[in-house]
């Protein structure tokens, strides 16, 4: 059964225009109250970002919540991992996180965290779907849902982030810039990081509900870079608006990525003896990745884009870590998610423990030159109809051969298509991208 609402992560749009509308949210905060209303515990948690929106939507989750007979607990702007973290250690019914992740302030979202911190299952995403296109009713009055704020969401929060590096570890010799993107971390981040000793200069921590993933963050580590540099820094740490990607950038300024820093915890894990099963990448891992992780013995499974899929293979096959490029990035062995903050953490630990900084502890894997070209669309496209598309990327693949990949998709979030050569030479990656990218304009009249 197909979904009609729920996507890989959750329901997203452009706020307005439904199904990211008041009426819908409200509706939507009904559904999950009725799925939800006859379980063992008694209330579900709601938090957001820091766009504009999300006042909105939270007083309309919360109404429906309430009409359907169940509590609310509501924990202002916090991350999604955090979010996921409160809702298993509080027993929660479930965690309704209001964010569009690494999206412009325009859009926004909806996606759930069961009792144990995980993604819902497809049956009760179908289930809430159901009650969607039921007609929406209001419990007797005496049994409405009551609504209280957690005022110590945050300090929790950070504490736990605390407690996946080791204390023995002295962090008080780094500088650290950390750039919140103006989103959900802007009042956690800064915290964690000089908590544990470092010097923190803080960027992206001035939220107005309207400059989240402004030109910063995750998405845009450019300023970060340029931050790191003029303040003689030892590493910047960039986060993207839900908190749940994590980019750096090493002392030079350089860029480090998501697949660069799976990379050093996997070999972190490794060294210390607590290695267990595959690293899970993406079809967009890099073939620098895979070829470093052999090296050492670790084997990579490529799953579909999206942390669900990432998530669904580390489950089948016992593994501790995964995650994209983009930088989400899940270590199993710490959390139940992906989680921005604590991956950096990780990282931070492992430059403990080697001694090496981020550019040196990034050097043992070598990036393969990899182009990503989106083309906008109107509407969503089934590239498997389309001959010419095909007949151009097989010769493309031939060109490579094994020296190289190419992909094409379609975005499960926005209306993208998503193009992606990657090979040895950066020249010829490049030719081969704008190639495929002009086939596809023209056989989608883009």
């Amino acid at each position: 059964m197909t979904k009609k609402y729920f996507g890989t992560d959750g329901i997203r749009g452009k706020v307005g225009e439904p199904p990211i509308t008041a009426d819908f949210l409200l509706k939507l905060g009904w559904a999950t109250g009725r799925v939800f209303a006859n379980e063992r515990h008694d209330f579900v948690l709601v938090g957001k970002d820091t766009r504009i929106s999300g006042y909105m939507f939270e007083s309309a989750l919360e109404a429906g919540l309430t009409a359907a007979g169940v509590d609310t607990r509501l924990l202002g702007p916090m991350p999604t991992p955090g979010i996921a973290y409160l809702t298993r250690t509080l027993r929660a019914q479930a965690g309704i996180v209001i964010s569009a992740s690494h999206n412009p302030y325009y859009d926004n979202g909806v996606k759930f965290f069961s009792v144990q911190g995980t993604k819902l299952p497809d049956d009760i995403e179908k289930e809430i779907e159901h009650y969607m296109d039921s007609p929406m009713t209001t419990v007797d009055s005496a049994h409405l849902g009551k609504a209280k704020r957690l005022e110590d969401a945050a300090g929790r929060y950070i504490e736990y982030c605390k407690a996946s590096v080791p204390t023995r570890l002295d962090f008080d010799h780094m500088k650290i810039v950390v750039d919140c993107a103006h989103g959900a971390t802007y009042h956690i981040a800064p915290h964690v990081f000089s908590e544990i000793g470092a010097e923190v200069i803080s960027i992206g921590v001035q939220p107005n509900g309207l400059n989240i993933n402004d030109n910063c963050g995750a998405t845009k580590p450019e300023m970060l870079a340029a931050t790191v540099l003029a303040n003689h820094a030892d590493l910047g740490i960039a986060l993207d608006g839900d908190g749940d990607r994590l980019i750096m950038v090493d002392h030079k300024g350089e860029i480090v990525d998501g697949d660069e820093l799976i990379y050093i915890i996997a070999k972190s894990r490794l060294s210390s003896g607590q290695m267990a099963g595959p690293v899970v990448g993406t079809l967009m891992t890099n073939l620098g990745m895979e070829h470093a992780l052999a090296q050492l013995g670790i084997p990579l499974l490529r799953a579909k884009v999206g942390d669900r899929y990432v998530m669904e293979l580390l489950t089948k096959h016992n593994g501790i870590l995964g995650g994209e490029n983009s930088g989400h990035i899940i270590c199993l062995d710490k959390t139940t998610t992906g989680d921005g903050i604590i991956a950096a953490l990780q990282v931070l630990a492992e430059m403990q423990y080697s001694g090496q900084s981020l550019h040196e502890l990034k050097s043992g894997m070598q990036k393969y030159p990899q182009i990503l070209i989106n083309i906008k669309t109107a509407k969503k496209v089934n590239l498997d109809h389309y001959d010419g598309i095909q007949q151009a990327v097989k010769a493309v693949e031939n060109k490579l051969g094994d020296k190289g990949r190419v992909l094409l998709r379609t975005s499960g979030t926005e209306p993208l298509i998503r193009v992606m050569v990657e090979g040895e030479q950066g020249d010829a990656v490049n030719n081969y991208a704008q190639q495929l990218a002009e086939a596809v304009k023209s056989a989608i009249g883009a």
